[in-house]
């Protein structure tokens, strides 16, 4: 982070302090949650088991928005590492072209880089092809507005589909977001704005984390859009996110948003399961979306591989699967995201955070 933006932070955290509390007058109940939760879990287990086949990509339905969106998403954080900005262009249009719309990103990648490279490969046409989604760390309003106007602008857009709270790490998160002065009042604003259309959150720590903010957004009366966390083969069997928490958006149609299938490459040094199986997996879960890194066209050309040999898996297929993964996964060796801060952005930068 540079200097200016670093200053921005702090003098956006500081006037978020002093917010109107307007939690406590039903600020958060937003148009797009009033809606009653699904009951019937197979609703949605049934769309994504049937997914829509057009070229190359397969779609599915994100949640209850009906928006239809790539099983397989870009990794913002990925194209934001190639040396060269006309590659990634290049990489992110060649994406598109083939069928993926899902894009994803955060305020923070790379200081910025990552927004600004994928704002400049979404002109020309790009944008209306794409279902645009990025996150904002700030826990305060101060924080969370400045992040998602500055997002806006290196994004160049003039709207962003969905908009996450990123990095629910620790159990005073949800406590943050949804308190007086906290986050979700400018993620709310901004709905109402129009400068944003849906809204979810992200983590990879611990899914009772996940279920804290889940409960915490029913007290609010507030009901979230989507949901991303690790889902993979190691995550069946360690601090499971699988069990855990994705019965209960299923159980409430909220958008799944899978991240991590390939552990940044940790689960493939396990020698138990390859890139393709890893992917499989995830897509075999009632995902809307995998979230995937691509950074070559070589690992783009293995994610379409991967959806053009999809077939939905039984469950002798997935036991047989998950036993191979079992002794590897058991105490979260590859996944290092979870048993170490070495992905926690937020913490080593507590001043994203406001």
């Amino acid at each position: 982070m540079d200097i200016s933006r670093r200053s921005l932070l702090k003098a956006a955290s500081a006037s978020g302090l002093v917010a109107a509390g307007l939690a406590s007058e039903g600020f958060l109940q937003p148009l797009l949650a009033q809606t009653q939760p699904v009951e019937q879990t197979n609703q949605l287990l049934a769309e994504t088991a049937t997914p829509t086949r057009r070229g190359e990509m397969l779609y599915r339905t994100l949640g209850r928005t009906q928006e239809q969106v790539s099983v397989i998403g870009l990794g913002g954080y990925h194209i934001g590492k190639i040396q060269e900005e006309q590659e990634s262009i290049k990489l992110i249009r060649s994406a598109i072209d083939r069928g993926i719309n899902f894009m994803d990103n955060s305020w923070d990648y790379h200081d910025g880089r990552s927004h600004r490279w994928m704002g400049n490969a979404l002109k020309n046409g790009y944008r209306q092809k794409v279902f645009l989604m990025t996150k904002i760390d700030g826990r305060s309003k101060g924080a969370a507005k400045m992040q998602i106007d500055e997002s806006l602008k290196d994004l160049q857009v003039d709207h962003i589909d969905l908009i996450q709270h990123h990095e629910i790490l620790r159990f005073e998160d949800p406590d943050r977001v949804f308190g007086t002065g906290g986050s979700m009042e400018a993620v709310v604003e901004a709905q109402k704005a129009g400068k944003i259309r849906y809204i979810g959150f992200t983590g990879h720590k611990n899914p009772q984390i996940h279920l804290q903010m889940l409960s915490i957004a029913t007290q609010n009366g507030f009901r979230f859009d989507t949901v991303q966390m690790p889902l993979n083969v190691m995550d069946a069997h360690f601090r499971s996110f699988e069990h855990q928490v994705l019965p209960v958006l299923v159980k409430n149609n909220i958008g799944v948003l899978g991240m991590k299938s390939i552990g940044e490459s940790y689960i493939l040094r396990s020698n138990t399961v390859s890139a393709i199986e890893c992917l499989h997996y995830a897509m075999n879960l009632p995902t809307s979306v995998v979230i995937t890194g691509i950074d070559s066209m070589r690992i783009l050309d293995q994610a379409f591989e991967a959806v053009r040999t999809f077939k939905p898996m039984d469950q002798a297929q997935v036991t047989a699967l998950l036993a191979r993964t079992r002794e590897a996964a058991a105490k979260g060796e590859y996944e290092r995201y979870k048993t170490t801060t070495q992905n926690d952005g937020t913490a080593m930068n507590p001043a994203w955070l406001g």
